[in-house]
């Protein structure tokens, strides 16, 4: 039987932590007539040949109840409070799991407002043009989510423990990583200010 998820790129959605500075589930801000994480999924859904999965930890059952996407695969994060690598982890076993020869894989987190489906897809085609095995999006002097991973990397991933993020890798590997400009992707929902701005 064939894998309906075969040579498709994985996109990971993290979406566990416990918003603590925003003092509520900022997956759930309203943004666009629906809600930050689900704005964040139907932009990554948009993109051809993928398949997305969404990590939930904190606030999980009101953050499933919200999800309007049947196409999604979510799972959940038990050690969600260890950090953002926990979910990582977490995300990409369950993306070999649904395909174990996945070759690509994007990662995203579900508080950047502005991140949209041409952003997912620059990082797949700066892939295809560079040949390099790490593609992170450029913004603020820096380099961040979303950020895309071929395979070669993903033992390295598996390993991360506590807030390490991706880019520990990204700085590790700076000869292997080329990048795109994301505008705005500087702008991101910590506080109830940062929400203010952007809904005023």
């Amino acid at each position: 039987m064939e894998n309906k998820f075969q040579n498709k790129i994985g996109i990971v959605i993290l979406a566990a932590g416990s918003s603590s500075r925003l003092g509520r589930p900022k997956q759930l801000l309203q943004y666009k007539e629906t809600t930050l994480l689900n704005n964040t999924i139907l932009e990554a859904s948009k993109v051809q040949n993928s398949f997305v999965v969404v990590v939930t930890g904190a606030n999980s059952e009101s953050v499933l109840k919200e999800l309007n996407s049947a196409e999604i695969t979510t799972c959940f994060n038990l050690d969600w409070e260890t950090g953002m690598s926990s979910s990582i982890v977490k995300g990409l076993n369950e993306i070999l799991l649904l395909n174990p020869d996945c070759e690509q894989c994007i990662f995203a987190v579900c508080d950047q407002p502005f991140v949209t489906t041409s952003i997912f897809e620059n990082l797949i085609n700066e892939y295809v043009k560079t040949g390099k095995a790490i593609v992170a999006s450029a913004y603020s002097k820096t380099l961040g989510t979303p950020v895309l991973f071929h395979k070669k990397y993903f033992p390295e991933l598996l390993e991360l423990k506590g807030q390490e993020g991706a880019k520990k890798l990204i700085k590790k590997y700076a000869e292997d990583t080329a990048s795109i400009i994301f505008e705005k992707g500087n702008i991101d929902i910590d506080t109830e200010e940062d929400y203010d701005e952007l809904i005023c």
